[in-house]
């Protein structure tokens, strides 16, 4: 695990289902009772040396949905901030600041904006794809604002994101997808466009 990671932070070698019956637990015996418990909470697994001690505190964030709220992004940004590997990112884009900004739009919107244009490469890939798997409820004019104002960057994790970001609501809106690839086939990258056109391959012209 620790070889496929690339990365000197320990493993104890617990995959996914070994660490399920250990999140239900501590959601369990561990409830917070308030958003400053939750905090806590989440920092003290966060704080722990191991790989998986970091996705337990993440899975333990995003069990416990109401305190996913505005007041709470500064917690998921140092989770990218720190976490700074596509693992430990994609996880607090997705699980966390995805329900964010879908269920508290206008809270969490100036927030997650500010992070597209962010000298830290992991906050500008986490505004990118944190609408994956929103389907009908993205909002699409920022995820292709966001993908066009960073559709001219050359690092490889940026490229991908611009791929399956488009990718993924390509699912729900193939047509806007496809217009939007074609329209700037010339300024994304190979990767980015493929991957965007993967299922679409019709609709492009």
């Amino acid at each position: 695990m620790q070889a496929y990671l690339k990365t000197d932070m320990p493993f104890y070698g617990v995959q996914k289902p070994g660490r399920v019956p250990i999140v239900r637990r501590l959601i369990r015996e561990w409830p917070p009772g308030d958003r400053e418990g939750y905090k806590r909470l989440v920092l003290a697994l966060w704080g722990l040396p191991h790989r998986e001690e970091k996705y337990l505190a993440q899975a333990v964030a995003a069990a416990h949905e109401r305190f996913i709220v505005p007041a709470s992004a500064p917690l998921y940004r140092r989770m990218i901030v720190e976490g700074a590997w596509w693992d430990l990112v994609d996880e607090a884009a997705v699980r966390l600041v995805r329900p964010l900004v879908v269920n508290h739009p206008d809270g969490a919107w100036p927030t997650v904006d500010s992070w597209v244009d962010d000298e830290d490469m992991w906050l500008r890939r986490a505004a990118v794809i944190c609408q994956v798997g929103a389907k009908e409820r993205t909002d699409p004019d920022r995820l292709f604002d966001f993908c066009e104002r960073r559709m001219a960057e050359k690092e490889f994790f940026i490229r991908k994101a611009i791929g399956w970001a488009l990718r993924d609501y390509a699912r729900t809106d193939p047509r806007a997808v496809a217009d939007f690839a074609v329209a700037n086939r010339g300024r994304l990258s190979g990767l980015s466009f493929r991957e965007a056109t993967k299922h679409i391959g019709e609709l492009i012209r």
